[in-house]
């Protein structure tokens, strides 16, 4: 499509979103997190495109890292970010718990984890493990499929030690043998394996999204800016399937990890469904019964209004359907 075209869709959406804008003071300061697990953020964030798009309104961009889904939710709940890159259950808890999350976008899909010991372990399915420490990150993809691994497995969460380490940590733990067994993430999980570390529990019918999200009222007052951003994930998506190797080298540089590690992480990575939509919210459904046990949500939670609210994907429907090939 021409730019024109892109400029047409962007204006007709800022127009229908006038109503609700046109109070707003003038954005001073956008703020982003970026991740290791997002390679969308780390090509946006290295090639200053933000920085460029948001030159002409004198808006200043700032960017933290997120170590994970938990951390990037208390940047965006606390306001210390503007946007949060997540786990799509994460973005689900923290809706039903009560914050004001919207998806807006979804980055990528994935299986998020799967469960690792030592190569030279001798456990070799998740019942070995009965009675050890196996070390996730509460609050992030790892740990909601160690539990729906549990689960599909018979066993309880009682029925392991849970230790709740952030995604290196967990990783660094399980090689120095302080835990038997992981929930990874990548890429440390993808630099696990090839050190050595092998999977004893993997399963495909565990596929989830990963969203963009930022809160109502941010949404509500700065669809410009929203739209900003999501057309930076929607260049950097397009970009990183046409150019796959450049893509790994970018996040190889970007994280400091062997370009090997990046490669293994994003053949697991499936960039084609960004906009979000039903299929992202019946892969949460299953999950939710085990949260509820868990504790991770109130046992009189509203799932369902949470789970019917989580998604506006009106800035992205425009967005992905004007945008041009990337630069």
């Amino acid at each position: 499509m021409k730019r024109t075209t892109l400029r047409l869709g962007l204006a007709a959406l800022f127009a229908a979103w006038l109503p609700t804008a046109v109070h707003a003071a003038p954005l001073e300061e956008v703020r982003l997190d970026y991740a290791f697990y997002s390679p969308e953020s780390l090509v946006i964030k290295h090639n200053g495109w933000l920085e460029k798009d948001f030159a002409a309104t004198g808006t200043e961009v700032r960017w933290v890292l997120s170590r994970g889904s938990n951390n990037s939710l208390e940047f965006l709940n606390s306001g210390a970010s503007n946007f949060a890159l997540t786990s799509s259950i994460s973005a689900f808890v923290s809706r039903t718990n009560g914050q004001p999350v919207k998806a807006i976008y979804n980055y990528l899909w994935s299986v998020p984890s799967a469960i690792l010991v030592q190569g030279d372990s001798p456990y070799q399915t998740l019942h070995d493990l009965r009675g050890k420490q196996i070390a996730a990150t509460k609050g992030t993809d790892p740990y909601f499929f160690l539990l729906r691994a549990l689960a599909a497995e018979n066993l309880k969460p009682a029925d392991v030690k849970i230790v709740h380490l952030q995604h290196p940590e967990g990783r660094t733990a399980l090689e120095q043998g302080r835990v038997a067994g992981w929930a990874g993430l990548d890429p440390h999980m993808a630099g696990a394996q090839l050190g050595g570390a092998r999977f004893i529990y993997e399963n495909p019918e565990f596929g989830l999204g990963a969203f963009l999200n930022t809160q109502e009222r941010f949404l509500a007052a700065q669809p410009e800016a929203v739209a900003t951003v999501v057309k930076a994930y929607e260049r950097a998506r397009r970009w990183i399937i046409a150019n796959p190797e450049e893509a790994a080298q970018l996040v190889s540089g970007e994280t400091q990890l062997p370009v090997e590690v990046i490669r293994l992480q994003l053949s697991r990575y499936d960039f084609s469904t960004p906009l979000p939509g039903q299929v992202h919210l019946d892969a949460i459904k299953p999950v939710i019964p085990l949260l509820v046990a868990d504790g991770v949500l109130r046992r009189n939670a509203d799932t369902e209004a949470a789970l019917a609210s989580l998604i506006d994907a009106r800035i992205a429907k425009d967005v992905i359907e004007a945008s041009d090939e990337p630069r």
